[in-house]
């Protein structure tokens, strides 16, 4: 009589299961005690679980004064360098093109899966005090790695699975070494949360003969689940669990949360959570901030993100704009082309005379290391903001964001198109009755005029005394007529994009912090 062959997967799920019971068993205990100190601190206030109690919540002054951070995407993914930081998802997307790049370079995927480029996730080269420096000497003030992203893979200590870069790959908890290495150095620190979207982030590898199906890998992969289910409890007790820990474990000043926690199912468990992040916070004496994307949050609970986009208008509450140094990806792939200063420079000053701030990312390699180009980018933007910093820093928006004839648009995903900014394009910050003017570009023929400020203009009424521009030694002439204030230049410019002018006195605009 011949004997029913069984698949290894299936041979390597029977082997298997007993000692799965007693590791379910254990990690169920560890979830319910997460949770139960969520709730404990939940319980304990000043912030409940529920939106009337969260849209009382106050961005901190910290925050508000900071307008520039750096955002990393760091992982597993950054092995094989290939389409974009999606490539965990995308290799088991039959007929994609990195599903095809990685039968091609690697194997079929049932015998090289995305586990398999862990023990190349060496990194090291990291060095966190050395990424440090150079994020305080690029001018940020903040700094939000990601903890976990899609994949699956947490770049921290995680409690939860043993697939994470304390216990395999590096072999470090990235998450807190970075974290010591940036408060060092002066810097809030953050951290990301992608988790919510793993849910379904592993599901093609489920439709063909993968390495996602075998269960000894349900660690890394599951669940697998289609893109249109929602998440059930069991997940979301995992969600709540993981995240709370990075407070627990890191106490980040932010927490920056991905699209798809808009997801019905997670309405409940956001507020938990925000609840107990916002709570903690007051037990630290800290003034802490979540990040969410499209209408995850009430307004007032949170602080809105736009992925790689702007505002058209000034906006009465804070926001933010996450965006990448580079064009093609978040995290490293080989062929990235880098954005130049110029275009992120100007960039920031439309975002914060918007009442905004930005978040740049960079995408290491493997190793450890960022890429030359990318660090070379940072260190110009440091040096405008050496020069140009007071018109940035703890500034607030002013009655208008500013003139010209160059629009935004307002929205994610059109931040990378090129901007041909003119010198009537000029953005306005305030601080107290000092009002700042950028110009986007320098002006053709020796003067500069900012029809805002125009005598008999209803914008201000005080007498304007003095006008310097921010990196020069001149002493400016300037007049003030029907058709605005008129400053004549100095034949040296202090620099290559976005040249400040700090004017006063002005009428400040009210600031509602």
């Amino acid at each position: 009589m011949h004997m029913l062959r069984r698949p290894g997967w299936a041979i390597a799920a029977a082997l298997v299961a007993p000692t799965a019971c007693l590791l379910a068993q254990s990690y169920q205990e560890k979830i319910a005690r997460a949770l139960a100190r969520v709730d404990a601190a939940v319980a304990q206030g000043p912030y409940q679980a529920a939106w009337s109690s969260l849209e009382t919540y106050s961005v901190p002054a910290w925050y508000r004064d900071a307008k520039f951070g750096i955002f990393i995407h760091w992982g597993v993914y950054s092995v094989p360098a290939f389409g974009n930081e999606w490539y965990p998802r995308n290799m088991y997307l039959q007929g994609d093109k990195v599903f095809q790049h990685h039968v091609a370079t690697y194997g079929p995927q049932s015998r090289f899966g995305y586990k398999d480029f862990i023990p190349q996730f060496k990194a090291e080269k990291f060095d966190p005090a050395h990424w440090a420096e150079l994020f305080r000497k690029a001018g940020a003030k903040y700094v939000v790695p990601v903890a976990e992203h899609h994949d699956g893979f947490p770049m921290y200590n995680c409690s939860f699975t043993d697939w994470s870069a304390a216990k395999m790959g590096p072999r470090r908890d990235i998450v807190g070494e970075l974290a010591a290495a940036v408060r060092r150095e002066g810097l809030h620190f953050g951290a990301s949360s992608h988790r919510a979207e793993h849910w379904w982030f592993f599901e093609g590898g489920t439709k063909f003969d993968s390495d996602v199906r075998d269960p000894r890998y349900a660690g890394l992969y599951g669940p697998a689940r289609p893109r249109n289910t929602q998440p059930d409890q069991a997940y979301l007790n995992d969600w709540l669990a993981r995240t709370s820990e990075i407070v627990d474990k890191y106490q980040p000043e932010l927490i920056w949360f991905d699209w798809w926690i808009e997801q019905p199912v997670f309405q409940p468990y956001l507020q938990r959570f925000a609840a107990f992040y916002y709570n903690r916070g007051a037990q630290w004496r800290k003034g802490v901030a979540i990040n969410y994307k499209n209408k995850s949050f009430p307004d007032h609970a949170a602080v809105l993100d736009i992925e790689r986009g702007q505002l058209g208008q000034l906006r009465p509450l804070f926001w933010q704009t996450d965006t990448s140094i580079s064009e093609k990806s978040w995290g490293y792939i080989r062929d990235d082309k880098i954005r130049d200063p110029g275009s992120l420079v100007t960039q920031l000053v439309d975002i914060v005379s918007k009442n905004g701030t930005l978040l740049l990312n960079i995408g290491p390699r493997p190793d450890g290391t960022i890429p030359e180009e990318a660090e070379k980018t940072l260190l110009a933007i440091g040096q405008w903001l050496s020069v140009n910093g007071e018109a940035i820093y703890g500034t607030r928006p002013w009655k208008v964001y500013g003139e010209g004839p160059t629009q935004v648009a307002a929205g994610s995903f059109n931040d990378t198109k090129t901007r041909a900014y003119t010198a009537e394009d000029i953005r306005f910050t305030q601080k107290g009755d000092t009002l700042y003017a950028i110009a986007l570009a320098w002006p053709e023929g020796g003067k500069l005029t900012v029809k805002s400020l125009a005598s008999g203009s209803p914008l201000t009424s005080r007498t304007i005394r003095t006008v310097r521009l921010l990196g020069s030694p001149a002493r400016l002439k300037w007049r003030r007529e029907a058709g605005g204030l008129t400053i004549d230049l100095p034949a040296q410019k202090p620099g290559d994009y976005a040249f400040a002018f700090q004017i006063s006195p002005v009428d400040p605009a009210p600031v509602k912090e």
